[in-house]
């Protein structure tokens, strides 16, 4: 268990990101979208942005985790623009981060969200998912 949560309400971590072909809806099962930014590639930058957030505040043997994640995503991004995914730590717990995701791209704000972080012993998580992968499947 963590002794304190080093992470504290109103820190800020912004990423920005080109847009690529091989971040488009053609490449996340959008076949017919082609040129425009996927949300699932949307929603993995906003996890990146939380965790380079948290994880380098965290003591030696601990890291973040996603927990929960959801984000509007109502503004269409082409190839080519920038994207900027800012994370802003809302609230705090003993062992969980809950941040706001912003982002935007040249014109404006692209989508908002919420992401929760939960901090963990490394060793116990990938203990414990041993373990798990261990056990034999139940039959219905």
């Amino acid at each position: 268990m963590l002794e304190k949560n080093p992470v504290t309400v109103g820190m800020k971590h912004t990423i920005q990101k080109r847009v690529v072909l091989e971040d488009t809806s053609l490449n996340y099962g959008s076949g017919k979208i082609e040129n425009l930014l996927a949300t699932p590639r949307l929603v993995a930058l906003a996890i990146e942005a939380g965790s380079r957030l948290v994880d380098p505040l965290l003591p030696e043997g601990f890291v973040s985790v996603g927990r929960h994640i959801e984000l509007d995503h109502f503004k269409a991004t082409v190839l080519g623009a920038t994207v900027t995914v800012v994370a802003e730590v809302d609230a705090t717990g003993a062992d969980a981060v809950y941040l706001s995701i912003n982002c935007f791209d040249e014109h404006g704000l692209i989508a908002i969200g919420k992401h929760t972080r939960r901090i963990v012993n490394h060793a116990m998580l990938l203990e414990k998912a041993s373990l798990r992968d261990l056990k034999p499947e139940k039959e219905d």
